[in-house]
């Protein structure tokens, strides 16, 4: 008669909680993928904004803004294939910030609340959220990238780069998407919003190289300008992707894209303690207002 090794309660506690967490990943990114599938116009707007810039823009400065042969080119390139990547960045941005909202509203109308306080670790909640925010972004970029090679701006992505393109496009929607998330942590309102919008996204945009090299910044004499967006994490994350598209080294771009994600995040994650960010909105109210 064989007799069975018992298995540890601990180690059962364990399993058991892995698959719950496991659950909630599955729910939350669920959930988000079920929301856009029905949000038809979020889809287009995400792809009106940076196809505005492709079709409009860079063929009115196709031949007046030159790019000069430096890295990460070889040769000269037209003005629509180098704002490719600032326009994926684009994508990215805008949706990160609108997950914000997303959090927002969740917040107001008691969602956010039950997520909260299930029995799971708030930094695992906060993370499937990220990841949800990640996958959603993804399938914008999908979309645009394939409606800008049907329009002719095509990046070279076919070879051993798609690799290390993928794993810079995921780390720079998980770092604006954490950004997106600690800009949760202080709106308590969607009135308040659009300002702080304003004061984020538009800066973080025009302040980078997604429209504009750093050389042509320094060029005009810009300095302030130039500084700002040479320290700006966006600028990484686009020059990151830049890079890695033609198979060329980012230097440190990753390691202050990793690192502004790890520090965002673990901001949220501090700003929603029960004693800090989402405690002092249960005392003032579903609404915000005390």
């Amino acid at each position: 008669m064989s007799i069975r090794p018992s298995v540890s309660p601990r180690r059962v506690g364990a399993l058991t909680g892995w698959r719950h967490a496991l659950l909630a990943l599955q729910a939350i990114v669920g959930r988000e993928l079920f929301k856009f599938s029905r949000q038809y116009g979020r889809l287009l707007s995400a792809l009106v904004r940076p196809l505005l810039w492709l079709v409009v823009f860079a063929a009115g400065f196709r031949n007046v803004f030159g790019v000069a042969v430096v890295e990460p080119y070889d040769t000269y390139i037209t003005y629509d294939e180098y704002i490719a990547p600032g326009l994926i960045g684009m994508v990215l941005l805008f949706n990160g910030m609108q997950s914000s909202l997303a959090m927002v509203y969740d917040r107001e109308m008691g969602l956010m609340r039950l997520l909260l306080t299930a029995p799971l670790p708030r930094w695992w909640v906060l993370a499937c959220k990220l990841i949800a925010t990640t996958v959603l972004s993804l399938i914008q970029v999908l979309a645009f990238l394939v409606v800008a090679a049907l329009l002719g701006t095509q990046l070279p992505l076919l070879g051993p780069q798609l690799v290390h393109f993928l794993l810079a496009l995921v780390c720079g929607a998980l770092m604006l998407g954490s950004i997106g998330l600690l800009l949760s942590v202080h709106i308590r309102q969607l009135e308040n919003f659009a300002g702080t919008m304003n004061f984020v996204i538009f800066p973080m945009y025009f302040i980078s190289t997604a429209l504009y090299p750093l050389w042509k910044l320094q060029e005009s004499g810009a300095e302030w300008v130039y500084q700002l967006a040479r320290l700006n994490p966006f600028s990484l994350a686009v020059e990151w992707m830049r890079f890695a598209a033609y198979g060329k080294d980012p230097g440190s771009a990753p390691w202050i894209v990793l690192g502004t994600l790890l520090l965002c995040f673990g901001l949220a994650c501090w700003g929603y303690d029960p004693q800090r960010g989402f405690g002092a909105l249960t005392k003032r109210g579903p609404g915000g207002a005390g």
